[in-house]
């Protein structure tokens, strides 16, 4: 398989990725602006939004950044999370991924980032 080669960019707002219980609703406290993501399964309702929008007693986990892989990418596209998800496994630094109908964003902890950019960039990839 040909090497993916991508622009990613930096969003700027610090995030927390939320877990709430499955049957909870959607809360009102999700911010308008900025990247949210607002995922339910049968075992939680997972939430991506800035790190100030959570209330106290909300499971959260704060500190991320978010790359966001530039698009749109078509849906034949194969291969775009692991030219991203890959390189920084091997160097060790944990993601949390997630998708858009646009394009996909990988989230790192910000204490990861600077080496995050570093490797996304030795293997290719444009980061801006």
């Amino acid at each position: 398989m040909k090497p993916v080669q991508l622009t990613l960019s930096v969003l700027e707002d610090p995030l927390s990725v939320c877990r709430l219980a499955p049957d909870a609703p959607v809360p009102d406290w999700l911010p308008v602006q900025g990247l949210t993501s607002v995922t339910r399964t049968a075992d939680e309702l997972s939430i991506v939004c800035r790190q100030d929008a959570p209330p106290g007693g909300v499971r959260t986990e704060p500190g991320f950044l978010a790359l966001k892989i530039e698009g749109p990418l078509d849906f034949s596209l194969t291969g775009i999370l692991l030219a991203v998800a890959g390189p920084l496994a091997d160097a060790g630094i944990s993601i949390f991924a997630l998708s858009t109908y646009d394009t996909d964003y990988v989230l790192v902890k910000r204490h990861d980032l600077e080496q995050a950019v570093s490797v996304l960039k030795r293997t290719g990839h444009r980061v801006r």
